[in-house]
C-alpha cells in the first residue's frame, strides 16, 4: 500500500477526519423553500391617510398578507434556512421553538412543508385561538407553567429528543441577512423609489426578538441612507431599559401584555447600537392606535401595529412643529382578526385595568391638527 494507506505510516501530513454527509434531502429542502417563496408575492405598502397640507407621508408595511399571517412568516423562513446550511437539521430532525404566538405558526408551516415534525413550548396561559392556529399548521404544543420557563424546557426538549430547538430569541438577527435577500428593509425601499419622498425620515418598529429592528438599523447604514430608526416599547418590556442603561442583562421580570413585542428580559439579537431612538408607549395607548389605524384603514389590525403607530404618529408631530416634510415608515405586524375576544373585546380591556379613551383622544386631537402632547 502506499501514500495514507500504509499501515506504518498512515498520517504523513496530518490527521485527516472525513464527516462527509449526503446533502440531498438538504438540497431539496431549501428548493422547497425558496419555491414556496418564489410563490409569494412581495407584500404591500399602504399609504395611511394623513392631510395633504402637511407634507408628509405615512406608509404601513403589510406583513399580515403572509401566508402564515405576520411579519414572523420572515423570520421563520430564515431561521430554517439558517438551520439547514449550518448542517443542524436532517430528515429525522424534530424542531422545537420557545414561542406562544406567531412564530411557532410560522415554524409549523416550514416545518410541514418539509415533513418535519415541530413543537412549541408555550405557556399553560396561552390563548385557545393561537394554540388552534399552530395545531392548524401541523405543530404540537408543550406546556410550561412559568412563561420564563419556556427556554429551558425547549432546549431540554431538543436535547432528549435529539431534535434542534430554533432559539428565535438568539438567533434572529444573525439568520436574516440584513444586506438584502429581500429582507424587510430592502423592500421597504425598493417600494418607496417612486414615492415623493422615497428616503424616510423616519422608520418606525417595535421589538420581540429584536432582529427586524437589527435588520433596518443595519440596512439603513449598510445603504447609507439619513432615515433614522425609532423603536417602541410597551409596558414591562425589557428593551427600553436596557437601551437606556446599557445593561444587556436588563430584565422586568413581566410579561407584556402586547402580543409579539416586548420581552421580559433584553434578548440576544437586540442591537440597540443601530436605533437611533426609543420610546415606551403605554398598553392603553397601543390599543387606541390600534382601534384608530382599523378605522382609517377599513381593516383590523394587532395591538402590536397599534404599538408602532403611536410612534409613528409622535415623529410626524415632531416633524409638523419642525416645519420638515418627508415621509415615514412602520410596519403592519399582523391583522387583527386572531384578536376579536382579546383587544377587541371592551370586557376584556377593562378587565386588563386598561381605559384607551385618553389615548384615543391623542389620536383625535392628532388628526385634526397634527399635535401631540409634550411637541
Amino acid at each position: 500500500m502506499t501514500g495514507w494507506g500504509r499501515p506504518d505510516d498512515r498520517e504523513p501530513f496530518g490527521r485527516v477526519v472525513d464527516r462527509t454527509a449526503p446533502r440531498g434531502w438538504v438540497e431539496e429542502a431549501i428548493r422547497l423553500i425558496d419555491a414556496d417563496a418564489q410563490r409569494s408575492a412581495d407584500t404591500h405598502l399602504l399609504r395611511y391617510p394623513l392631510p395633504d397640507a402637511w407634507g408628509v407621508s405615512l406608509y404601513f408595511k403589510d406583513e399580515s398578507t403572509h401566508i402564515t399571517g405576520s411579519l414572523k412568516h420572515r423570520l421563520a423562513r430564515s431561521l430554517f434556512l439558517y438551520a439547514l446550511c449550518n448542517g443542524w437539521v436532517d430528515e429525522n430532525t424534530t424542531i422545537i421553538e420557545a414561542s406562544s404566538g406567531s412564530t411557532a405558526v410560522s415554524e409549523a408551516y416550514f416545518a410541514r412543508l418539509l415533513g418535519l415534525d415541530f413543537v412549541a413550548v408555550v405557556p399553560h396561559s396561552t390563548s385557545s385561538a393561537k394554540i388552534a392556529l399552530i395545531e392548524q399548521q401541523g405543530g404540537r404544543c408543550h406546556y410550561v407553567d412559568v412563561p420564563p420557563d419556556i427556554y429551558p424546557e425547549a432546549r431540554r426538549l431538543a436535547r432528549e429528543c435529539g431534535g434542534h430547538y430554533m432559539d428565535q430569541f438568539t438567533h434572529a438577527e444573525r439568520a436574516t441577512d440584513w444586506r438584502g435577500n429581500n429582507n424587510i428593509a430592502e423592500s421597504i425601499f425598493a417600494q418607496m423609489r417612486l414615492e415623493e419622498h422615497p428616503i424616510p425620515e423616519w422608520i418606525v418598529m417595535s421589538a420581540g426578538t429584536g432582529g427586524t429592528s437589527a435588520t433596518l438599523g443595519r440596512y439603513i447604514r449598510y445603504r447609507r441612507h439619513d432615515t433614522r430608526l425609532l423603536v417602541v416599547d410597551p409596558e414591562n418590556s425589557a428593551f427600553l431599559g436596557g437601551y437606556e442603561t446599557g445593561d444587556a442583562e436588563y430584565t422586568t421580570g413581566m410579561p407584556s401584555r402586547i402580543e409579539g413585542i416586548g420581552r421580559p428580559r433584553v434578548e440576544p439579537s437586540f442591537i440597540g447600537q443601530v436605533i437611533d431612538r426609543m420610546m415606551g408607549v403605554p398598553d392603553a395607548a397601543s390599543i387606541a392606535a390600534m382601534r384608530h389605524v382599523s378605522a382609517r384603514l377599513g381593516r383590523r389590525v394587532d395591538a402590536s401595529t397599534g404599538t408602532n403607530a403611536w410612534g409613528a404618529f409622535a415623529v410626524i408631530a415632531e416633524m409638523l412643529a419642525q416645519g420638515r416634510t418627508g415621509s415615514v415608515v412602520t410596519v403592519l405586524c399582523d391583522g387583527g382578526e386572531r384578536y376579536s375576544d382579546t383587544y377587541y373585546d371592551d370586557g376584556w380591556v377593562t378587565a386588563q385595568g386598561l381605559d384607551p379613551a385618553a389615548a384615543s383622544a391623542v389620536l383625535d386631537e392628532f388628526a385634526r391638527t397634527g399635535a401631540w402632547p409634550g411637541i
